[in-house]
């Protein structure tokens, strides 16, 4: 009799295959992995010879003083400057322009000097006569000194001297928004004869290493003092403009915090400004105190409705005022143009005043226009060659 599987008794027939398991649950291998990792890491903390504990490194390359101890060729680890060997005679004498970077050990508290050689070029430069500044609220400011000397004065530089044609026609030419563009500024120096004025903004991140270096470089320079438009403040010149709807004694505060951003220039130049400067209620107080700073003022020629040659007269301010804006039109051509009417009007009536702006197209026109320019009889002078100077009274 044929037993079927119904009535076959459980257990008896083991012929099926029985299905493979694992050793050890997934779960339980990860488990076990994360916690090998962790026993690890804590015996590397124990052991491991990190006095920095992992914090992040920044590396100066110096050049560390006389006396100081370098590690020995083959040694591990990193180089490290744990101070000037106490048996030296003297320590070294940082050079100008060096900066001392102090680092404190977080574990033991030790305070170490670096010494951080500075840029040669960051010491390039005219230096600024302390006693032509007055200390504000906003900072240093320029002053006529006890005896007498005006920036205007200090900072001028000599007209080149014309041996064959000294009453010739003469040319000065500002070029304006220098100092917050890098490469504009360097380009501006590095092609621009000395002759040439620079104005500069006040609103650069390093102005008194680019100044210092223009005049050291012969360019007399100006601070370009931002005054309100008709569309302010759509049109924003940038932060403590002059506005017509301030006193007085604000615009003059103004003006300090913008004359206190550098120092080492002969005068002012305005920054926009149309509305401003149509307002002898508004300009008048900028320019006494322009005048009481001992500095000139320049009007850059562009609005018709600008007051400033009347008011700096009645307020014995020295002036000059821009008879061609040389880039209106920013193009080779016109810029061209634009420097054979200014050598036109400097043969019609002795002297002419040019006014443009630090973009590249200007500055590879006029650095062209410089080099050739002496040869037609015209001499090129700084601005204050020919800003009007006051009668004495």
């Amino acid at each position: 009799m044929t037993t079927d599987d119904l009535n076959a008794p459980l257990g008896q027939d083991k012929t099926g295959k029985r299905r493979s398991k694992l050793p050890v649950a997934l779960p339980h291998a990860a488990a076990g992995a994360l916690g090998l990792f962790v026993v690890a890491f804590a015996l590397w903390t124990l052991i491991a010879d990190d006095p920095l504990g992992g914090e992040p490194v920044a590396v100066v390359i110096a050049d560390l003083p006389s006396g100081v101890k370098t590690p020995a060729a083959g040694l591990a680890g990193p180089n490290r400057y744990d101070g000037p060997d106490p048996s030296a005679a003297t320590p070294a004498k940082a050079s100008p322009g060096t900066r001392t970077v102090t680092i404190i050990d977080g574990s033991s508290g030790k305070r170490q000097d670096v010494i951080v050689p500075g840029s040669a070029e960051g010491t390039k430069g005219a230096p600024v006569d302390t006693k032509l500044l007055e200390i504000s609220r906003h900072g240093p400011i320029p002053k006529i000194s006890t005896d007498g000397a005006r920036p205007s004065d200090a900072y001028a530089r000599k007209a080149p001297a014309t041996v064959s044609n000294p009453d010739g026609p003469r040319i000065a030419l500002v070029i304006a928004g220098l100092g917050v563009g890098a490469s504009s500024t360097s380009e501006a120096l590095s092609k621009i004869p000395g002759p040439v004025t620079f104005a500069f903004a006040p609103y650069g991140s390093d102005l008194e290493t680019s100044v210092a270096r223009a005049r050291g470089e012969g360019h007399e320079i100006l601070l370009q003092v931002p005054m309100e438009p008709f569309d302010y403040p759509d049109n924003d010149p940038g932060p403590q403009t002059l506005l017509s709807s301030l006193s007085g004694e604000q615009n003059v505060d103004r003006l300090q915090w913008l004359m206190s951003r550098f120092q080492g220039y002969v005068g002012v130049s305005n920054h926009m400004g149309a509305r401003f400067t149509a307002s002898e209620q508004s300009l008048a107080p900028v320019l006494r105190e322009t005048a009481k700073r001992g500095l000139i003022y320049v009007d850059d020629g562009s609005s018709p409705r600008s007051l400033a040659s009347q008011i700096a007269g009645a307020n014995k301010v020295p002036f000059a005022k821009a008879e061609v804006i040389i880039d209106s039109v920013p193009t080779a051509s016109e810029i061209d143009k634009a420097l054979v009417r200014l050598e036109t009007i400097a043969r019609e009536r002795g002297t002419a005043t040019g006014y443009a702006t630090a973009l590249p197209i200007t500055i590879a026109r006029v650095a062209k226009w410089a080099k050739t320019v002496s040869g037609r009889g015209i001499v090129l002078v700084p601005i204050s060659a020919i800003a009007n100077k006051p009668k004495s009274s």
